[in-house]
């Protein structure tokens, strides 16, 4: 299985610390584009898997995960607008677009079983990132409460989606 080494590296070096690239703490609004960005490309990565995955389990996995994040985006720019924030692109939502478009080549060029098991093991790795960023990073930084509640509701449904992507994996090797 390919696993996303390059993506959660980058995701480790970006979000391990509560910090931008000169060392000042992340704001709400980067947090917001943090946090936007990563279901964002799950989204992408979902809308992949539904036009190459012809194994049903797959499809409903990814239909889920292309639901979920579209939720969760929708209600972090409707927060967002609510509190008249623009999120900010920032080094780490740069590094995180330019990893998933890498990765996107990379399981673009395979196919049948072999793609569904690489989706798949990506789904993993994402998720383990992502949740772990979010709870040692991007909840603890984001200053505004209702932010931090979106964030925190965010972790519960993707932790689920990790526990369901892990069960998937067994399906599709």
């Amino acid at each position: 299985m390919i696993r996303n080494t390059i993506l959660a590296a980058l995701l480790a070096l970006g979000m391990t610390g509560a910090a931008t690239a000169d060392d000042s703490p992340l704001t709400d609004a980067q947090v917001a584009h943090i946090a936007y960005t990563a279901g964002q490309l799950d989204i992408t990565a979902a809308e992949q898997a539904l036009a190459k995955s012809t194994d049903p389990d797959v499809v409903e996995f990814a239909k889920l995960m292309a639901r979920d994040h579209k939720v969760v985006n929708d209600q972090a720019l409707a927060l967002v607008e609510k509190l008249g924030v623009t999120p900010e692109d920032n080094p780490t939502s740069q590094a995180m677009s330019e990893a998933a478009e890498a990765k996107g080549a990379e399981l673009a060029a395979l196919e049948g079983a072999a793609f569904d098991a690489a989706y798949v093991a990506n789904e993993i790795a994402y998720h383990q990132t992502v949740n772990e960023a979010l709870k040692a990073t991007l909840i603890p930084a984001a200053h505004n409460a209702e932010l931090k509640a979106l964030l925190e509701t965010g972790l519960v449904l993707f932790t689920e989606h990790r526990a369901h992507a892990e069960h998937l994996s067994t399906m599709v090797q």
